[in-house]
């Protein structure tokens, strides 16, 4: 209901898009309901034949997606519609997967594992892909270092790590070399769970690294993980993340920003409606909201279709720059303000003039509980200039920003108590979608959206609804 109607059952739709300095791994999923949960697969974005550089790396002898998943043991349409109809959080998945399969330490599943197999001394390329609806993951594998080379479709630095942090939606492109003794190594994923108190799936998906020559026999050796709120070990690997300046595509920081916000992500609560009961805290239902605005999508038309045609009472283009309190956003006593906390639904939306370059600082709260936040826009890359801990203070944290060679993302992970900054040129028109990509917080409002007007050229201008666009 944002950039489409949903498609109808028996019905299809052709989607066609063009790709514009990106390259590397991004992925395709659905947008309606907890459908994600299956629907979805990778996009590979190769270097363009005939340019006088492939990648701007080693070439890779083989290049293997890796999609870590979530299963459960119902139909994730119905847990979702359950938790909102109770109001109450909805019930965790019953596993993770490796490319489709839940590895041997699940019941059941002891044949389901996926296997990599590798010849000694070559390199191979990892796709990995957060495909899990709600959980933000650590990968590793046993006795292996990785070197993070590209995330979501852009190319970095060289960054020689053992373990990979990676939150739904986001991607990472890794270069593993083969280079210890013959034998087999499980590859693993397990969560990074950065809310206190708040009950996850707590299991481990695993597949096996085998080298060629292995004997059969041989026990796969285990990787050590991180605790699963090591809040310190995702930072790091965040931090340490930044752009490949003389790489293909690269894209110089907008030095001159014409529209600043300051956006605040969290959890809180809605009164429970009459005459029915909620199973929320103290008997109400779970909500969030960004600047005390709780998102409710449209029902009778789709937004994108509405700003086409300019058609009223979709959406109002009054989602205010900053929150409406200023608070210390991070203090666990912060529930204290009662009027922040059930923050009144609405669809608000951000209004662009195009070619706007917008710098947003988003702070995440703690309200309910503090925790790390993947913030996805859609239709755009954006620099990700600095991230902490705490209540960002322009004072003292605009000397962090890293203006010279920050990486580009399209889904940023706004640490757990703390605010993270990007920067974008909005020259894209449209309605985009901004949303936290936990989807358990998508349908209690954790969203707005960009509106970004034509410019002044038919190429810069939206083109006209194709004819087999879904209808409402």
């Amino acid at each position: 209901m944002v950039t489409q109607c949903p498609i109808q059952p028996g019905h299809q739709y052709t989607y066609k898009f063009r790709i514009i300095n990106q390259e590397g791994t991004l992925w395709w999923h659905a947008h309606s309901s907890w459908l994600r949960a299956t629907v979805y697969g990778a996009l590979i974005i190769r270097p363009k034949l005939g340019h006088s550089y492939a990648f701007p790396f080693p070439k890779p002898q083989k290049e293997i997606p890796i999609v870590l998943g979530e299963w459960w043991d119902a139909n994730p349409n119905d847990v979702e519609s359950q938790a909102l109809a109770t109001g109450a959080a909805p019930n965790n998945s019953d596993a993770y997967t490796i490319n489709g399969l839940p590895g041997d330490l699940y019941k059941c599943s002891k044949n389901q594992t996926y296997v990599l197999n590798v010849k000694k001394g070559r390199t191979y390329l990892l796709r990995i892909i957060n495909a899990a609806l709600n959980n933000q993951l650590f990968f590793k594998i046993a006795n292996h270092k990785m070197t993070v080379i590209a995330v979501d479709a852009g190319y970095t630095n060289p960054y020689v790590t053992d373990v990979v942090v990676i939150a739904p939606g986001q991607t990472v492109d890794v270069l593993l070399v083969a280079n210890q003794p013959v034998g087999s190594y499980y590859m693993a994923a397990r969560p990074y769970a950065s809310a206190p108190g708040v009950l996850f799936d707590n299991t481990t998906t695993r597949g096996i690294v085998v080298y060629e020559g292995a004997a059969s026999t041989t026990t796969p050796k285990m990787p050590a993980f991180p605790a699963f709120n090591d809040t310190p070990t995702a930072n790091k690997f965040y931090t340490n993340l930044t752009g490949l300046v003389v790489g293909p595509h690269w894209v110089p920081v907008p030095t001159k920003v014409d529209k600043r916000m300051f956006i605040t992500v969290g959890l809180g609560l809605e009164t429970c409606p009459k005459n029915t009961k909620c199973q929320g805290p103290n008997g109400t239902k779970f909500s969030a909201s960004m600047n005390n605005a709780s998102f409710v999508l449209p029902t009778r038309l789709s937004m994108l279709q509405a700003f086409f045609s300019n058609v009223g009472g979709i959406y109002t283009t009054d989602f205010p720059s900053r929150p409406p309190i200023k608070l210390d956003y991070t203090n666990s006593n912060i529930n204290n303000n009662n009027a922040s906390l059930f923050a009144p639904k609405s669809t608000k939306v951000i209004k662009l003039k195009y070619n706007t370059t917008v710098e947003v600082v988003f702070q995440d709260t703690a309200f309910i509980a503090v925790e790390n936040h993947p913030m996805h826009i859609h239709g755009f890359n954006f620099h990700v200039l600095a991230q902490g801990f705490g209540n960002y203070d322009p004072s003292k944290h605009r000397k962090m920003f890293n203006l010279v060679n920050p990486h580009m993302r399209n889904t940023l992970a706004v640490p757990a108590g703390g605010w993270a900054v990007i920067r974008f040129r909005a020259n894209n028109p449209g309605v985009w979608f901004t949303h936290c990509h936990l989807d358990v917080h998508l349908p209690w409002g954790l969203a707005t959206a960009f509106v970004v007007e034509n410019g002044p050229t038919p190429s810069t201008t939206l083109p006209p609804p194709p004819a087999d666009l879904p209808q409402c």
